[in-house]
């Protein structure tokens, strides 16, 4: 990583207080900086033109009402024609049967999916056949044997290695045989699945017109089981999964030396660089079996290290576009890319998105449904391993032994979890007035082309789109909203004093009210009372947080009995460990009070109640934090008129044609959603400090987290930090990225 510019001289240059230190330097005056540092590291020519971007998109309610009509005209789901999410009485729980009948008869009763109309059915071993005989794979094999110098046979073998590795199986016996493992399994894991019917009708009279693209949010190794489960209970048929895996599965020992490295190869594939697909499932290295039942159950197998290999990524492309064309099966993904260890959502990846789609823009197939699916957990399988990974811990290698050791897990209780199957949309109706397809008649279908600018864009932000409606279709713990207040509550007082039940319970109750007015949908069982609803969430999560005397305290490794007392630093990484899990729980919210938050700091900040000040201030925290949130690319003026009205419906702000101004009962909320974001502000204004202070101005990003967590272990023991989300990796990662995106930083090959 290289700085763009030389941050101790930016100090001393721009923030014009000449004696002032960073010690000293407020949070707020930390994002002030970080606003001018953006501005000072561009050219002037990039200052006019986001200066004239911020213009262009001002938007000013010239109406009383204009907020409100803005707010629905904009909302993601008035936006592509979709009705508002379902009630909890439409969600019904599929174990409620399952435990009062034969698994074994479950797992053996008729199965009559309705299959796809527009193309006789085909078997795995036809799918096979079809990509190997594709124009396409011929056309690459031969460009690939006269680039390498290799004989075209050699390379067509190896296309059939790559294949054979990658491609599903799928099998009904196997199917049958999951369904009976996963009834035991989820029979004893989870209290209840609720899943909504109408949502599963829908998707049930959608695989029968067009090619169905199922597109979970991924926060759990169960998530794709637990969808095939669901659609073999509802007689749907069962999906294909991109699957990620490791390269170390597979011997790959007579080709390796035939074929130059993917980094000694001149050619490259002209699709986006930014590939990152599948998710990590216990398929890996030492795993056969569970491997083979997985890939006989529908899952096939995408290497994750696959860098610039052209051969590889033109089997996989015609592999998914072949599925596709032909319909058959759903084909399911995530577009996240990988499973989220902090539980939020993660900035999607297109690769994948680039290969289902292309079908359509081709014209190969008239239309594709997408099917944005929200899974929701009370609590998470891994939520332990997922801190640790956070702070470093390396990942277990997984085993066949490892999972069985595993079966602990089966002793515990992990409460409810909510699968909502979103609304069908058609790409057709999504891509209208944004993409002109007839740029893909210029060029043979059969040959590899490169998507244009508007392509990417469009894609980029259905993508974005798909993400938020997940984020809109989750479920609400009521343990999300009690993390969120926990977490701002000082690390000693957890450990130490303790928060008092009672004072927990009256702020939980008053968050419940301000997440309903933002339109959260949440987990909440009418029919019992409140007091009762927290004890038991309380009870459901007693490996972070227990009650005594009254008082509810933080779960962490002290002092283990018979073993010498743990080091300053040791106690800090067990203490942040108990605090990330609260983290990830609180993250699992957060997509419900981001946009009034950065309203809320915007106003706190600049001190302005001037709108286009502040939408200024919104748009560029946007821009900081755009990989800690999801913001769907060109509605940051959407978002802030959001912003405003959630705050104007809670009475927390006035709201005129030129001003934002506090209200007298608004304190309230504006300190909540403010507090909200102060881990992320702190942790940012940290390592923006260490960049200024004591980086050189190249490092490596091992140099660059090993140093930023030593110099956050010393800031929390010190007392100067009292955030523990600073430790995270995840944290870390984005504050490179923010910087790369900002152009303060530049990565470079050495």
């Amino acid at each position: 990583m290289h700085l763009s510019c030389t941050p101790a001289q930016w100090f001393r240059a721009e923030c014009r207080a000449p004696g002032c230190t960073w010690e000293e330097f407020p949070t707020a005056c930390c994002l002030i900086c970080l606003h001018q540092l953006q501005v000072f590291a561009r050219s002037a020519e990039r200052k006019t033109a986001r200066t004239a971007q911020v213009k262009v998109t001002s938007v000013r309610c010239e109406e009383p009402a204009a907020a409100l009509l803005l707010y629905k005209m904009t909302n993601t789901y008035r936006d592509v024609g979709v009705a508002g999410q379902q009630d909890e009485e439409d969600f019904v729980d599929i174990l409620e049967e399952r435990r009062l009948s034969s698994d074994l008869g479950f797992a053996l009763r008729t199965f009559s999916p309705q299959l796809h109309k527009g193309s006789p059915p085909c078997s795995s071993a036809e799918l096979h056949r079809a990509v190997l005989e594709s124009q396409y794979l011929r056309y690459v094999t031969k460009e690939v044997a006269m680039e390498t110098g290799s004989c075209e046979q050699e390379v067509r073998e190896e296309v059939c290695g790559i294949l054979g590795e990658m491609s599903q199986n799928l099998q009904l016996r196997f199917i049958r045989l999951m369904a009976y493992m996963m009834t035991k399994v989820f029979k004893t894991v989870f209290s209840a699945i609720f899943v909504n019917v109408e949502g599963l009708n829908m998707l049930q009279q959608a695989t029968q017109e067009n090619p169905v693209i199922l597109m979970p949010n991924h926060r759990s190794y169960i998530d794709f089981l637990v969808i095939s489960y669901i659609m073999f209970s509802y007689d749907i048929p069962v999906p294909v999964i991109a699957a990620g895996i490791r390269k170390y599965l597979f011997d790959f020992e007579e080709t390796s030396s035939e074929r130059p490295k993917p980094s000694q190869q001149r050619c490259r594939l002209s699709l986006p660089s930014a590939f990152c697909l599948g998710f990590h499932i216990k398929a890996l290295a030492g795993m056969k079996i569970v491997g083979e039942i997985l890939r006989r159950s529908g899952a096939f197998f995408i290497r994750r290290a696959i860098g610039s290999d052209r051969l590889y990524w033109a089997v996989l492309s015609e592999y998914v576009r072949t599925v596709v064309r032909k319909g058959f099966a759903p084909l399911e993904f995530f577009v996240e890319g990988l499973r989220s260890r902090t539980l939020k959502s993660i900035s999607p990846k297109l690769g994948m998105m680039h290969m289902v789609l292309e079908p359509f823009l081709k014209g190969e197939v008239y239309d594709i449904t997408l099917v944005p699916i929200s899974i929701s957990y009370d609590r998470v399988l891994e939520e332990s391993l997922l801190a640790h990974e956070l702070l470093g811990v390396p990942k277990p290698r997984e085993s066949t032994m490892g999972l069985l050791k595993a079966s602990s897990v089966l002793q515990e209780n992990y409460g409810s979890m909510h699968v909502n199957f979103g609304r069908p949309l058609s790409v057709r109706q999504l891509c209208e007035g944004k993409i002109n397809r007839c740029q893909y008649n210029l060029t043979p279908r059969d040959l590899p082309q490169k998507p244009s600018a508007d392509v990417q864009a469009c894609v980029s932000w259905m993508a974005h789109l798909m993400v938020r409606i997940q984020e809109e279709g989750s479920r609400i713990s009521p343990w999300s909203l009690m993390a969120c207040l926990l977490l701002q509550t000082p690390a000693t007082v957890l450990t130490e004093q303790g928060l008092l039940w009672h004072r927990l319970t009256e702020k939980t109750l008053w968050l419940r009210r301000l997440a309903l007015d933002f339109g959260a949908h949440l987990n909440w069982p009418e029919q019992i009372p409140d007091s009762d609803v927290l004890l038991s969430t309380l009870a459901l999560h007693r490996t972070v947080v227990h009650q005594k005397a009254g008082r509810v305290f933080l779960v962490w490794g002290g002092e283990p009995e018979g073993r010498h007392p743990v080091s300053p630093e040791e106690g800090v990484m067990r203490t942040a460990a108990a605090a990330l899990m609260l983290v990830s729980y609180r993250n699992q919210s957060l997509h419900v009070f981001v946009r009034p938050a950065l309203l809320a700091t915007a106003m706190s900040v600049t001190k302005s109640t001037e709108r286009d000040d502040l939408l200024a201030y919104f748009c560029f925290l946007q821009d900081v934090f755009s990989n800690e949130f999801i913001f769907i690319p060109g509605r940051s003026s959407q978002d802030f008129e959001e912003a405003g009205y959630l705050l104007k419906k809670c009475k927390a702000v006035h709201i005129s044609q030129q001003e934002v101004t506090v209200s007298d009962s608004g304190l309230e909320v504006l300190s909540f959603l403010q507090e909200l974001l102060k881990p992320f502000i702190n942790s940012y204004q940290l390592m923006f400090r260490y960049l200024c202070e004591d980086a050189d101005q190249i490092f490596t990003e091992k140099q660059f987290l090993h140093a930023v967590r030593t110099l956050a272990t010393n800031a929390v023991l010190s007392g100067e930090l009292d955030t523990y989300e600073v430790l995270s990796s995840n944290v870390q990662k984005n504050v490179l990225s923010a910087l790369q995106r900002l152009r303060m930083a530049t990565k470079v090959k050495r």
